[in-house]
């Protein structure tokens, strides 16, 4: 099992984009995580596919994907 947090954004032409984090640690701490994204968009180092900013944070979701494989013979 693989969780994932996920930030999202929101960028200059008012798109939503995304940060993920592999295996994060858990309990979120929710304030570390406003206070990173808020360096983030101050720090201005990510953009999204069209070149534009993030602006502003979006919110913040821990994402769990599972995976069952099945032997087909």
């Amino acid at each position: 099992m693989v969780k994932t947090l996920e930030l999202q954004f929101v960028t200059a032409n008012n798109k939503t984009a995304s940060v993920s984090i592999e295996d994060p640690i858990e309990p979120v701490d929710t304030a570390k995580v406003k206070a990173a994204m808020e360096q983030l968009i101050a720090a201005n180092v990510f953009q999204n596919s069209t070149g534009y900013a993030f602006t502003e944070m979006k919110g913040a979701r821990l994402v769990d994907h599972n995976v069952t494989e099945y032997t087909i013979e």
